[in-house]
């Protein structure tokens, strides 16, 4: 009497399970991409724009106080 394991049955195997596994991971993938392309990346973009706008304002601010300040002259 042998003492290895007797062969696996015929049919679908790890292998076909792994297969199995790769093509879902492969289509979660996609619609993840899909949704940050179709999503997030535009609301990203959205909010970096209003940021930067509101950065340029407040830099605009600056700089006039600063302006305004040196035409006033130094302080005593």
């Amino acid at each position: 009497m042998s003492s290895y394991p007797p062969p696996p049955p015929p049919g679908p195997g790890v292998g076909h399970r792994i297969e199995e596994a790769m093509e879902l991971i492969e289509m979660e993938l996609r619609h993840a991409i899909a949704y940050v392309n179709d999503a997030v990346i535009p609301q990203v973009r959205s909010e970096s724009i209003v940021a930067m706008r509101k950065m340029s304002d407040t830099l605009r601010n600056l700089a006039d106080r600063m302006d305004k300040s040196q035409q006033q002259g130094p302080r005593a």
